[in-house]
């Protein structure tokens, strides 16, 4: 398969210089402190799209909802986002697809003395959570509650704040736990606060055993069957990107300065952390798997997040095959 793809692509690049045409654009939206950015320098380091049939156009993002919105208004061809806002917009009738990125999902946090150490302890408790109401975690770890017979959302103070704020409050003793996204989340762990559960615990104690993508390449469908062998370039460039970075330490030292620290240790679990959410395989078992925490989502969140469909969406995720 992926001489097929190359040699397509270098026919590509070869028929477009012979005829002066212009290769075709990829406009990828990228957040700056993202970890997308991390494996965008991993490829210019190493050269991996210098052959390419297509032009990679990077374009800032301030956030993921703007990436959201500059997506929906064509501004750009691609971003990193979630599969189930995939799936609410297809219900409403677009065409957006997923393409899995990384399985971390972050995780539930306490200081290394903290007396809480099971969830029943969260009760009567002050809780940061990262990403508002409507945060998949919080709704996963709401639902994990439940089944161990904790109503979380009744039980404990809830407090939402922008990440690194939260991050402050819990190394003031404003807040008892913080879930929070994984790279605020690894950071916290290098200066000593332990990790109760993470993302990944939370749906294998849920009973789920496949790996899920919390975040993926999302584009139109219609625009991937047009640039179907551009796009499953790109893909396997980021993939060996991505290896190059978990596996060479020279590639890393590379691109470690933007991960916005000095501190070694701190780089180090930010690395440890990117790389167990590298996706191994995903096929009809990860699809099967996202439907249940779909499902889940769904009751718990009173349509709020999932959109009022209780199925998720036929096409929600893409093959590059």
């Amino acid at each position: 398969m992926t001489s097929k793809i190359l040699l397509f692509a270098f026919f590509t690049l070869f028929s477009n210089l012979a005829s002066g045409a212009e290769p075709t654009s990829i406009r990828l939206g990228v957040l700056a402190s993202g970890t997308l950015a991390w494996e965008l320098a991993a490829m210019r380091n190493q050269n991996l799209l210098e052959n390419a049939g297509f032009k990679l156009e990077t374009v800032e993002l301030a956030n993921q909802q703007a990436g959201k919105v500059a997506l929906q208004a064509g501004s750009v061809d691609m971003i990193v986002s979630d599969w189930i806002w995939v799936s609410a917009m297809r219900a409403q009738g677009g065409d957006f697809t997923f393409y899995p990125y990384s399985t971390s999902a972050g995780g539930l946090l306490v200081a290394a003395d903290s007396g809480i150490k099971t969830l029943a302890d969260l009760q009567g408790k002050k809780l940061g959570i990262a990403g508002g109401e409507l945060d998949k975690n919080w709704s996963l770890l709401q639902a994990l509650g439940l089944q161990h017979g904790l109503d979380l959302n009744k039980s404990v103070e809830k407090v939402y704040a922008a990440p690194p704020l939260l991050n402050q409050q819990l190394s003031s003793g404003r807040i008892d736990a913080l879930l929070t996204y994984w790279q605020f989340a690894a950071r916290l762990e290098a200066r000593g606060y332990r990790q109760l559960l993470s993302g990944e615990d939370i749906i294998r104690q849920l009973g789920i055993t496949e790996a899920v993508p919390s975040l993926g390449y999302v584009f139109r469908r219609n625009w991937a069957d047009q640039h179907r062998a551009d796009l499953q370039q790109f893909m396997q460039a980021a993939q060996t990107a991505k290896r190059s970075l978990c596996d060479s330490d020279n590639a890393w030292r590379q691109i470690a300065n933007l991960t916005e620290t000095d501190d070694t240790n701190t780089q180090n679990q930010l690395r440890n952390r990117y790389c167990q959410g590298h996706i191994k395989q995903w096929g009809d078992a990860g699809h099967k798997a996202a439907e249940q925490i779909y499902r889940l989502l769904h009751q718990l969140s009173d349509n709020k997040l999932t959109g009022k469909s209780e199925q998720l969406q036929p096409g929600t995720f893409w093959s590059a095959d």
